[in-house]
């Protein structure tokens, strides 16, 4: 690589943000409204709202009629491994052979590689958390005690919600808060029997998804057209992205530098102010190093980016990574569990149909280890899922030809319904990523190892999330019920988190409840990192949430002459 020895005063900042995925997105728009000049450092290529290539594409029109070739297996048999990666958003996603990592035990790495992160992939549930899970570690004795609790929260989640919009319909659950909601999706006819049935014989709740795809316009996105296309990025802005929503409003500020292909490698840290000076970052096009500095550091490079860039942060005083006294960082990796559930078919509703491609489903919370304890497994579980009627794809499987064939595929086929659990995952110590320095990346970088598994317990909660799905389906009298439990691997939910934990001792944690780093004051870290356990909803409203509150300190602290 080529040292480039810019001026140094070209590369100051007030305020550095590495990534610029769903938190990422947050911190700058954060900061940038709070009049700071904000560097926003994304490793991968600019996406620009709404110019998104194949959004608006009919299915012949695209390449490959959107099916993946043997070079795009070939170029990411990582991503590959996860059902979202097709021919009409691979463009979005990295590159594994120039991105390599070592998987002692298999860990699905599913990365995005563009600005806006993984905010243009994600499946926009947003869910709550509440005291039973920042409670629960202090409640079962295990790992660390969160050191904040719902109430530290609950008005930055208002406030995050309101700016994204999400419907969702409030149910007065309270291990499931209720929030700041525009009118919520509806469910059809076969979800609403199910809803009913099971509310009535086993008092379980059933909802609509609560998701960040907007029913009632806010400005300058449109509202949701149904057509279950966000994988491809939406034109309309229709669905949460930093692309479409945060980052736009940090632009507005005039206060936002925004550098795409820009990798970065590492922390610098000064020994006498024993505080973060900056960033040394790769230019993945030109291959020059450039260093940049600021008096905060924002890192959102996701769980184990934000890792690997910490454990690549070496210095006198910090000989086995920035802040990493407690050695817990790249510890404690979690990710919920997939792959069990069940399905049927339903009788009785073919005179009925449904509007449109609803991007959304509907939510069972969790309902296990609530008030009666299993003896099997700790925590619990939610299930995601949903009912439709069978579409055209049957007549690949029917002998008819010509128009016997086509009568037949003008009628809707039957109805089916389905449900797949998504489990909390434990924080075990074990569970990690590692530096390694001798397989290196396509700019000479050192790499990661992973080593995580799903241990006993969520390998019994996987048996329950099967049996207890069959058994709801069962009791609503649907017929042909089919159960399942294939638990997937870790990282292939997407839900990656933990390797740089809150907690109240410094000696145990890497962050306080403010998303701050222990040892270096002025470094704050507000993507999945920061999680101190997993809950069992999906997480990126609580990032949203926490990097929006971590910011309003950081800005007081600087203001107070503490950073």
């Amino acid at each position: 690589m080529n040292l480039n020895l810019k001026a140094k005063t070209e590369n100051t900042y007030d305020a550095i943000v590495v990534g610029s995925g769903i938190s990422g997105g947050w911190a700058a728009k954060e900061l940038c409204e709070r009049g700071l000049k904000v560097l926003l450092l994304e490793r991968g290529k600019n996406v620009e709202h709404p110019n998104y290539p194949t959004a608006s594409l009919d299915p012949w029109k695209l390449e490959n009629r959107g099916r993946l070739t043997q070079s795009d297996r070939d170029k990411c048999p990582i991503q590959t491994r996860h059902y979202s990666y097709s021919g009409d958003n691979k463009q979005y996603y990295i590159n594994d052979l120039e991105n390599p990592y070592t998987e002692t035990k298999r860990f699905d790495w599913i990365r995005g590689d563009i600005v806006g992160g993984r905010s243009l992939l994600w499946g926009r549930q947003c869910y709550r958390l509440s005291d039973l899970d920042f409670e629960a570690n202090l409640r079962d004795g295990i790992a660390v005690d969160w050191p904040i609790r719902y109430k530290d929260i609950a008005p930055w989640y208002d406030y995050v919600e309101q700016f994204i919009g999400v419907c969702g319909q409030p149910e007065g659950i309270p291990h499931l808060p209720d929030g700041k909601f525009q009118p919520p999706m509806e469910m059809n006819c076969v979800e609403t029997d199910f809803k009913t049935k099971v509310e009535e014989k086993f008092g379980r709740k059933m909802t609509i998804g609560r998701t960040a795809n907007l029913t009632s316009p806010v400005k300058g996105r449109g509202v949701c057209q149904y057509r279950n296309q966000c994988h491809r990025g939406c034109p309309y802005g229709a669905y949460f992205s930093t692309n479409a929503s945060t980052l736009p409003a940090a632009f507005a500020t005039g206060n936002l530098t925004l550098r795409p292909h820009s990798l970065t490698n590492r922390v610098l840290y000064d020994e006498q102010k024993q505080k973060a000076i900056g960033v040394e970052v790769v230019d993945t096009e030109a291959s020059e190093v450039t260093e940049f500095y600021a008096r905060l550091i924002f890192l959102n490079a996701a769980t184990l980016g934000t890792a690997f860039i910490l454990l690549n942060s070496i210095s006198n005083r910090f000989t086995n990574g920035l802040g990493n006294g407690s050695d817990q960082v790249g510890r404690n990796i979690m990710d919920h569990h997939k792959g069990a559930g069940a399905e049927a078919e339903v009788d009785g509703f073919e005179d009925q149909y449904y509007f449109g491609r609803r991007p959304n489903g509907v939510y069972v919370p969790r309902f296990r280890n609530l008030i009666e304890k299993r003896t099997d497994y700790i925590r619990g579980f939610g299930y995601q899922g949903g009912a439709s009627r069978v579409g055209w794809g049957r007549g690949t499987l029917d002998d008819s030809v010509g128009a016997d064939l086509k009568e037949k595929l003008q009628t809707p086929g039957g109805w089916r319904i389905g449900f797949g659990g998504f489990g909390e995952c434990l924080p075990y110590e074990e569970n990690r990523v590692t530096l390694n320095t001798d397989i290196k990346d396509k700019w000479g970088r050192n790499t990661l190892t992973t080593d995580v598994e799903f241990k006993d317990n969520e390998r019994a909660m996987q048996k329950d999330m099967a049996a207890a799905m069959a058994e709801m389906l069962e009791a609503a009298g649907y017929k042909n019920v089919r159960s399942y439990a294939n638990i997937s691997f870790p990282g292939n939910a997407n839900h990656d988190m933990g390797s740089a934990r809150m907690g109240r001792n410094p000696k145990t944690s890497v962050l306080n409840g403010y998303n701050q780093m222990h040892e270096v004051k002025n470094v704050f870290i507000t993507d999945g990192s920061f999680m101190t356990s997993s809950a069992c909803v999906n997480p990126s409203l609580t990032y949203m949430a926490m990097t929006a509150r971590a910011c309003a300190y950081a800005v007081e602290e600087m203001k107070k002459q503490n950073l």
